[in-house]
């Protein structure tokens, strides 16, 4: 497992490179190469820097899709094949032209659905019934997933782009039932799909949630940029290194953007980690802050 701070400086010895570390008067160099000037600051402290990231956050936003299960569960690859066979049978497309139909709706339109609606008008509901009709057995329960997100302090509550009825099933075979408040479905959001600002507000307003005391964890890069821009604090959850990804290749994207805050491969283990930080005692200078 891994996780810290996006973007964290890691100093490769063969490149040369200026080290400036902070001090209480001022930066102090290290190690000159004669053969380049590049300052590289220090790495963040990933344990020092949780209380200022979490410690006043009051609301925990979770998507569900390939965040709270792994992305090698074997249950993303069965919605999206629903997708495409709904696409196949409302269009009469074949499974190759009907998959890059697909494609084309994602990345236009943010979901499929949403450019059904917009250049087919159709109705919503079906379609949300038909792709979320799955095998879920394939999905672990993972105790200490639980066991951290009960400990979280404050509301929980879910942000998906799927339907509010595969968010309830999901939890509940992942064992998670009953640990958050809601679930705020693509349906509550007017059919507007994150990333799109709009989608954001309406879940703001839907729970009044302040998102300068919130925090976000997702699996699509893209969709930390707005959650960043309010004022949330953005986690990434992105799949081990080799573990396998069944999600479009564009979702893989932008792990080491500016916007995102921290990435982990192991939720249970980030979530631990931030519970346990909160729960201990603090320095008196950071607590008089």
């Amino acid at each position: 497992m891994s996780f810290g701070p996006a973007g964290a400086s890691v100093v490769n010895p063969f490149e040369a490179r200026v080290l400036v570390f902070p001090t209480a008067t001022g930066p102090v160099a290290g190690s000159v190469n004669p053969f380049a000037m590049t300052l590289v600051p220090p790495p963040k402290s990933f344990e020092m820097d949780l209380p200022a990231k979490f410690g006043h956050v009051s609301t925990w936003v979770f998507d569900l899709d390939n965040t709270l299960y792994p992305s090698d569960c074997g249950l993303w690859p069965q919605i999206n094949q629903r997708v495409t066979l709904y696409l196949a049978a409302l269009t009469g497309l074949d499974g190759l032209s009907a998959q890059a139909l697909q494609r084309y709706y994602y990345h236009r339109h943010g979901t499929t659905l949403r450019g059904l609606v917009d250049e087919s008008a159709i109705d919503p509901a079906p379609f949300l019934d038909f792709v979320h009709d799955v095998d879920r057995s394939g999905l672990s329960r993972d105790a200490r997933l639980a066991r951290e997100i009960g400990r979280l302090p404050g509301r929980r509550l879910i942000f998906t782009n799927g339907s509010r009825d595969h968010a309830l099933r999901t939890v509940a075979e992942l064992g998670l039932d009953g640990l958050f408040e809601d679930a705020f479905d693509i349906v509550a959001s007017g059919l507007t799909p994150k990333p799109v600002a709009a989608a954001y507000q309406a879940f703001f307003d839907r729970y009044g949630v302040d998102p300068a005391g919130a925090a976000m964890f997702e699996d699509i890069a893209k969709n930390l940029q707005t959650p960043k821009a309010r004022g949330m604090t953005t986690i990434l959850v992105a799949p081990r290194a080799g573990q396998r990804d069944d999600r479009d290749a564009a979702d893989g994207e932008g792990r080491g953007a500016g916007y995102i805050d921290f990435v982990t491969d192991d939720l249970g283990a980030f979530l631990e980690q931030v519970n346990d930080r909160l729960a201990a005692p603090r320095p008196r200078a950071l607590a008089a802050e």
